[in-house]
């Protein structure tokens, strides 16, 4: 199990769209903007399910993901396994969260779910000679 630094944890924070990658049961890649995200600990991120129906059917055939996020030069890869919780108190908290912020942007919103990402690897995407490599 790998772990986000404060820095890490900031940028993801700071960034409003992060790209959630996955792929099918046979291979094939998939990847989406999510911008309903939040940080669980450094160990662990949540994404809402609103929109995500290949992803989610991808998630069930093969719950291995990547998350990529960046601002300017600096940038990361953070790979893990996926749950999905469609009830229970974290459920219940992220369809609050995103039923609130669906009411503040005059866009309804529903969250079908909690995306929950264990995180197993963290990766740089900074440019130059340390791009890709792995840092936890």
């Amino acid at each position: 199990m790998a772990k986000m630094t404060e820095r890490m944890q900031e940028l993801f924070a700071k960034v409003p769209t992060a790209i959630l990658a996955t792929a099918s049961g046979d291979g094939a890649p998939n990847a989406v903007p999510v911008g309903a995200k939040k940080i669980i600990d450094s160990e662990t991120i949540l994404i809402s399910n609103q929109f995500l129906n290949k992803t989610l059917a991808n998630l069930k055939a093969n719950p291995k993901a990547a998350i990529s996020f960046w601002d300017g030069y600096e940038g990361y890869q953070i790979k893990g396994t996926v749950t999905i919780e469609t009830s229970g108190k974290r459920y219940e908290e992220t369809a609050a969260w995103i039923e609130d912020m669906g009411n503040k942007s005059g866009f309804p919103l529903k969250s079908k779910g909690a995306v929950i990402l264990k995180i197993d690897e963290i990766f740089g995407l900074a440019p130059g000679p340390g791009a890709g490599k792995k840092l936890s």
